[in-house]
């Protein structure tokens, strides 16, 4: 599936409105959100702004009652589930705020996870090395991951800060056009928060991709070069304020 950002925009949304079924408060209400390619965005927002919904709606889990949903070129809204699939797989990497690490994998194995499902993810990966495990390898290193010892155990034995970083190794194999990262930081102490997103950036930097980091954490926007306040622009959440 071949994407398309020649109009300047990963994400689009437009007149859009998400509510769990037809007879539930309305969650999410936006008139208009655009990211451009290959942009950093910091989106803010405290619980109950929206985040969440957004970013199911962003990855293609699920689709809006009204309005309109395009990342990179595709309105995956109007996609069927299956295909939706295939597109973000191929196409997005997401790191879960609860890591979703797949235990009975080895730390590499689950990094390489990725390209098990999607053939673009892997050329892409060997665009960057000789092998796919090679690759796992050179990102680990970067989150400061690939020790022999540590690469060695199984990933329940890990911390929590340390299994955060191995799905961000995760999400960022094979070079996605598109990285979400959802409270990423959120395991993570303070020394490494600046560190582990300026790691973001050079990768996203490297491969063109866009990213949107989702955190309550209002102490990492300055890192930013655009932050989105979600309960600013979100109408259902000010309807609910009110």
């Amino acid at each position: 599936m071949v994407v398309d950002v020649t109009n300047g925009y990963a994400v689009t949304l437009q007149q859009l409105e998400f509510s769990w079924h037809q007879q539930a408060p309305t969650i999410l209400s936006l008139e208009m959100l655009n990211v451009a390619a290959g942009e950093q965005v910091f989106i803010e927002g405290p619980s109950g702004s929206g985040k969440s919904t957004l970013l199911s709606l962003l990855a293609g889990v699920t689709t809006p009652q009204r309005g309109r949903v395009e990342v990179l070129g595709r309105e995956i809204s109007q996609l069927s589930a299956v295909q939706r699939d295939h597109f973000r797989a191929h196409h997005i990497g997401y790191i879960f705020q609860q890591f979703n690490l797949i235990p009975y994998l080895s730390m590499v194995e689950n990094v390489t996870l990725p390209c098990r499902f999607s053939p673009q993810r892997r050329n892409r990966a060997l665009e960057n090395a000789a092998t796919v495990e090679e690759e796992a390898l050179r990102l680990l290193s970067h989150l400061d991951m690939a020790d022999d010892k540590m690469l060695a155990r199984p990933v329940t034995s890990l911390s929590v800060g340390q299994q955060q970083r191995v799905a961000a190794a995760r999400a960022l194999m094979g070079s996605p056009e598109l990285l979400i990262a959802d409270e990423p930081t959120s395991a993570l102490d303070s020394s490494r928060r600046e560190g582990f997103i300026k790691l973001l950036f050079e990768e996203c930097k490297q491969t063109g991709s866009t990213l949107l980091f989702v955190s309550h954490d209002a102490s990492l926007k300055h890192l930013f070069s655009r932050t989105i306040h979600l309960a600013d622009i979100n109408a259902a959440a000010q309807v609910e304020e009110e």
